[in-house]
């Protein structure tokens, strides 16, 4: 499956700081940080209309904690819940627990994984290091306020500490950056694994989630299907890398140029850090080998 085969829904109409109701009982506020990883913004998702829960507060913007402390208006802030520490996710909780007093509740701090072989760490400059959470959450943890309930999905890959919410009883997921309708997710090594990634989708698909509510974007819908789409395309993505290096590609930059032809220059970094992410995930099941570890500037190998 091509990524063309992925039904990427790039439709969205909404702007900065504009407030809009998505269902019953959540709304969204979009953040003023658009860009190629991005797209059109950090979604803030509140969810509740007198007893609130804020998801992924966004960047460290004056501009959207006003936003959101306006859409907020005299409601009390339960709790702020945050999906991965990354610097368009995390930061806003700290603003926004000084204004309400709500705790920050959410994923674990980042703590820099060991680089493969001194590769250097090059996911470290987008967490927020200075993100502290009043309580971690881990699988199955849930959150409850009037109305509502919230439980804590495990969904590594993107990053480490990645975590999704199950509202109930909606029946939707606030899946942050694992599952996005307009694009495929960055999986960059150290912090990322494809190995945990692939897990993590396998996850999602044993659940009957109607709607997914993703940190960019708008909603994922008919998830399921588009979670398999998802799964397909990384398992084309890894034959592609195995037939790359058969044909005689023994560098990432090799490979990036052969099968990301038409991609943008822009793009082309976080590229070469998804197939080093497939590549270690071949290492380790023995398909592959590198003469001086996993790393971007390695020489690599297929195995018998």
């Amino acid at each position: 499956m091509a990524s063309d085969d992925i039904p990427f829904d790039r439709a969205l109409d909404a702007k900065p700081d504009q407030v809009v109701r998505m269902s019953p009982l959540v709304r969204r506020v979009i953040a003023n940080n658009g860009g190629p990883f991005t797209f059109t913004g950090t979604c803030t998702y509140l969810v509740g209309d007198q007893d609130v829960t804020v998801i992924d507060p966004g960047p460290a913007d004056p501009r959207h904690s006003d936003a959101l402390m306006k859409a907020i208006g005299t409601a009390r802030v339960a709790q702020i819940l945050v999906t991965h520490s990354h610097k368009d996710h995390a930061p806003g909780a700290a603003a926004l627990k000084a204004a309400t007093g709500a705790p920050i509740l959410g994923c674990a701090p980042y703590h820099a994984s060991l680089p493969p072989l001194g590769a250097a760490r090059t996911m470290d400059a987008s967490h927020d290091l200075t993100y502290t959470p009043d309580t971690v959450l881990n699988e199955g943890d849930a959150v409850e306020a009037p109305g509502y309930r919230l439980t804590t999905l495990a969904t590594p890959g993107h990053a480490a500490n990645h975590l999704a919410f199950a509202l109930e009883p909606e029946g939707t997921l606030f899946s942050g950056d694992h599952v996005m309708a307009w694009s495929t997710t960055v999986v960059a090594p150290p912090d990322g694994s494809m190995r945990a990634y692939l897990a993590s989708l396998a996850k999602l698909q044993d659940r009957s989630d109607t709607l997914y509510w993703p940190g960019h974007g708008g909603p994922v819908k008919n998830p399921q299907r588009f979670v398999r789409a998802l799964a397909a395309h990384r398992r084309q993505r890894e034959q592609a890398i195995l037939q790359r290096l058969a044909s005689g590609d023994r560098t990432i930059d090799a490979i990036v140029r052969n099968i990301y032809e038409h991609l943008a220059p822009s793009l082309k970094g976080a590229a070469a850090l998804s197939v080093l992410g497939h590549l270690i995930d071949l290492g380790e099941r023995g398909l592959v080998e590198a003469g001086d570890g996993f790393t971007l500037d390695a020489q690599f190998r297929p195995l018998p």
